[in-house]
């Protein structure tokens, strides 16, 4: 059984911090988003958690392994180097739809994303035993995405071709499984996966081929944190490289952690 731990990142109060006293320049803006995610990937990653994007307002990371006091210093740095806070909501379930659920009612009991007067929440309660529990991570890469799409079609069509496979993914393990699908740039995915097994997850590449006709391929991993699960997850997908295979789970007992 694998328990997933995930925190929802939630920029306090940013919609109206963004046109006070007027409205900001949007590359202005642009850079502040990504400035500030790639921080919070940086503090996480090196604590063995991922870290996505999503709108960047709003962001979602997997953090098995990092305690109240990580994140407590996570929102101290973000505050001391930035014109924002964050406030965190954790969620802690065997399905990772679930965690997020769960880490999403916390921060909207704690008040509105737009409320002046909320700053710098925490709430929620990290796993007890981390050590002990395991998560699974999915590593989705499209067949032959450079010859049928990179030097075949312009960079917008070869774009939207890619994202039309990722949004049929993240739509279908969303509702089928309590999966969360996160587009990671080139033509990878990552997704945070309940216990599944390679069936469910041919069903799931067959529904992305069949709806929009992009052919994926995945490697899965397990471990105690996301980066020892997603290692295992990027040796299974070179397993599926070499063997000419759609699927390959793997398991940080079984693949060295890099």
């Amino acid at each position: 059984m694998t328990n997933t731990q995930l925190t929802l990142v939630q920029i306090d109060n940013y919609g109206p911090w963004t046109v006070t006293p007027e409205p900001r320049r949007e590359m202005d803006l642009q850079t502040l988003q990504s400035r500030l995610f790639a921080d919070i990937a940086q503090f996480v990653g090196h604590r063995g958690g991922y870290a996505f994007f999503t709108r960047f307002d709003n962001m979602v990371a997997v953090t098995n392994g990092l305690d109240v006091d990580d994140h407590r210093l996570l929102q101290e740095s973000t505050g001391n180097r930035y014109p924002v806070t964050v406030s965190l909501g954790l969620g802690v379930d065997p399905n990772p739809a679930v965690a997020l659920e769960r880490a999403t009612e916390r921060l909207q009991g704690a008040g509105s994303a737009q409320d002046g007067d909320r700053r710098e929440v925490l709430a929620g309660t990290p796993l007890e035993h981390p050590d002990e529990e395991r998560l699974s991570i999915a590593h989705f890469d499209v067949n032959d995405a450079t010859e049928k799409y990179t030097d075949r079609l312009n960079e917008f069509d070869s774009f939207i071709q890619i994202e039309q496979g990722y949004a049929t993914l993240m739509r279908y393990l969303r509702e089928e499984h309590g999966g969360l699908s996160f587009f990671v740039g080139g033509d990878n995915i990552i997704a945070a996966t309940p216990e599944m097994d390679a069936a469910a997850y041919r069903d799931a590449i067959d529904h992305v081929e069949e709806a929009v006709g992009v052919d994926l391929k995945v490697g899965v991993g397990r471990g105690t944190d996301a980066h020892d699960a997603g290692m295992a997850a990027k040796h299974a997908l070179e397993e599926c490289r070499h063997r000419g295979t759609a699927v390959e789970l793997s398991d940080t007992t079984e693949v060295e952690s890099e």
